[in-house]
């Protein structure tokens, strides 16, 4: 249960930072409000998994799987540039989060 809740604190937490650039600069109210929900649930989320699996890797996990959507959504559907150091960097993030995962994530 404490990696669906992950998952969903991953999930909430992109939505919220892919609607940041919909909110332009918080004046659009409606993807304004699912900034500070989407980052306020995620929180929560990230608290409950904490009682479960040690920081250092719900944090690894959560900021890296995060960082990895966010740049395959740009890449796939925003129109950013898919350069060799980008997807080098989202592949080491990957790699980074599943040693982590194999070096033991329950305290």
């Amino acid at each position: 249960m404490p990696y669906v809740l992950l998952a969903l604190a991953i999930i909430s937490e992109v939505a919220a930072t892919l609607s940041l650039r919909g909110s332009e600069g918080f004046s659009k109210l409606v993807p304004s409000i699912v900034v500070v929900l989407g980052y306020g649930i995620s929180f929560v989320l990230l608290a409950q998994v904490l009682k479960s699996i040690s920081v250092s890797v719900v944090y690894a996990v959560w900021s890296g799987a995060g960082t990895a959507l966010i740049a395959a959504v740009g890449l796939t559907f925003l129109g950013e540039s898919a350069r060799w150091n980008v997807l080098a960097g989202i592949t080491l993030v990957i790699l980074g989060v599943v040693l982590l995962n194999l070096g033991g994530a329950h305290r």
